[in-house]
């Protein structure tokens, strides 16, 4: 089997699997309902091919987990206590932070992963300037702005480890970041 049919095969899996737990039962009925509709839904709204470069770092990939789950439960905590805490509420604010990852796919794994982090959402990603606009709970010092200028700089340093290290990373002359090279 090669590639493509192998993936066919895990997206057609997978949306059985999430067809099943949404029914909340698993009965042949269901499983033949998910299939249908798996088939459907890939044959009729097929999604576009995603431009991969580079290779994959495990080692990497694991510091990248284990500090998004960091700031994760961090900024939590502070949710927490900025929900609580006696006084004004916290100054809000949208800051935008310049990007230097190259590929579409890991700068939309990187805008998840901001999304994640309590307290913080993305409202707009400019593709062309790489830059990400986002909302921040907690904007009410210098030390707050720069703290989450840092966060994000950590971010993005372990998405490029992960998946973009210089040496390994070209971009693909067929997809979309050929068409921003152009811009």
């Amino acid at each position: 089997m090669n590639r493509a049919t192998v993936l066919r095969i895990g997206t057609l899996a997978w949306l059985v699997f999430v067809w099943v737990l949404l029914w909340g039962n698993v009965s042949v009925a269901n499983i033949v309902g998910g299939l249908v509709v798996a088939i459907l839904i890939t044959v009729l709204l097929p999604l576009p091919r995603v431009p991969v470069g580079g290779r994959i770092h495990v080692w990497s990939i694991v510091k990248l987990l284990g500090v998004s789950l960091w700031y994760a439960a961090q900024s939590s905590v502070q949710v927490a206590w900025l929900s609580v805490r006696p006084g004004p509420p916290p100054v809000t604010g949208v800051l935008r932070c310049r990007l230097a990852i190259k590929s579409d796919l890991v700068l939309t794994l990187c805008v998840d992963v901001l999304n994640l982090i309590p307290g913080t959402l993305v409202l707009e990603v400019d593709q062309v300037k790489r830059s990400v606009y986002v909302h921040v709970l907690d904007l009410g010092t210098d030390k707050a702005v720069h703290q989450f200028h840092r966060t994000v700089r950590r971010l993005e340093r372990l998405f490029i480890e992960a998946f973009e290290r210089p040496a390994e990373w070209a971009p693909d002359t067929t997809g979309t970041d050929a068409t921003r090279k152009e811009l």
